[in-house]
């Protein structure tokens, strides 16, 4: 984004909830415009390239294309383009797959409209943004996941890659699930942006991934990430 309202591309198949949306997002004024709706995701890709929003809200389930499936191309040819995932569904796969791909949050779609503004405002920085409600569903999911059997070459690289991080590169990344940007997180941990930029850099080779996002995702599937008490 480089100044100006928020523009925001709304894909929803419920014509009720892309309603809903546009009149939140209207009453957040001036900062945010909402540039078009999709109720696909061919069309989605379509308004995408012709619109070049900032931030689209993205459902899951769309018929044809699905949400993920949608947000994965758009991540390919437009990468400045953040995508935030919106859902009623207890997903906990599919989010999973959403931050895997590069989503820069996930909110629930009877999220207040306080929340729904700072996603769209965090997502629009390009910072990651999980409910704590939605990041314990998903935390709780892959503790079960990593329970059950897995090949042993499977098991000996989530072995690796987990024991890998340092302490400090668990805490950075545990912050960064929690949504803290990188200054906030220098603050809280007496260190300086730059080395939070080093760390991250080191966790993301360690982990073979290429976004904030996408490490989550990783330390979530795998068991890195500890659950909040």
């Amino acid at each position: 984004m480089t100044g100006g309202a928020i523009r925001v591309l709304v894909v929803d198949d419920h014509s009720v909830i892309r309603a809903g949306l546009r009149t939140m997002l209207s009453e957040g004024g001036a900062e945010f415009e909402v540039v078009g709706e999709a109720a696909d995701g061919d069309t989605a890709l379509r308004l995408v390239a012709e619109r070049q929003p900032d931030v689209v809200l993205m459902d899951v389930r769309l018929p044809g294309m699905d949400g993920i499936t949608a947000l994965e191309r758009i991540r390919r040819a437009w990468p400045r383009v953040a995508v935030l995932i919106l859902t009623t569904y207890n997903e906990d796969d599919a989010m999973i797959r959403g931050l895997q791909a590069g989503a820069c949050g996930y909110l629930l779609k009877d999220c207040d409209l306080d929340v729904l503004l700072q996603a769209i405002r965090t997502a629009a920085r390009h910072e990651l943004l999980v409910q704590p409600a939605v990041l314990e569903r998903i935390l709780g999911q892959a503790a079960r996941a990593i329970q059950a059997p897995a090949p042993a070459e499977t098991q000996r690289l989530r072995t690796r890659r987990s024991s890998d991080l340092t302490e400090r590169e668990r805490e950075v990344l545990e912050r960064v699930a929690r949504g803290e940007r990188s200054k906030e997180i220098a603050a809280r941990l007496g260190i300086t942006e730059r080395t939070v930029g080093a760390h991250l850099t080191s966790i993301y080779a360690k982990l073979g991934v290429d976004s904030r996002a996408a490490a989550v995702a990783y330390g979530m599937e795998r068991g890195i990430l500890r659950r909040r008490e």
